[in-house]
């Protein structure tokens, strides 16, 4: 398997998780307390990439977590009367 291959069956994964309420929301707490762990505390061992890795675990598992709350949503509603044949103007 090529590696650029793989990047698909990745995305597919995290698809179905997003999609999943309660997966999403598990995995959103999961990835936002150790990011809200490193915001709040100050480590002699943070560095310029913790503080990055941070900020990526917890807008990750925020998005995870509003997914989770909203569910799926529509991505387009109809206006009313869309789906009704329009009148002919023709005299």
């Amino acid at each position: 398997m090529s590696y650029w291959s793989r990047w698909p069956r990745l995305r597919g994964i995290v698809l179905r998780l997003a999609l999943d309420r309660k997966a999403a929301g598990a995995a959103g707490g999961a990835l936002v307390m150790p990011a809200g762990v490193l915001w709040w505390g100050d480590y002699p061992w943070e560095t310029w990439w913790t503080d990055g890795l941070g900020l990526v675990l917890g807008a990750t598992g925020m998005a995870l977590v509003v997914m989770a709350l909203g569910g799926r949503q529509p991505d387009w509603i109809d206006p009313e009367g869309a789906g009704e044949p329009r009148a002919s103007h023709e005299g």
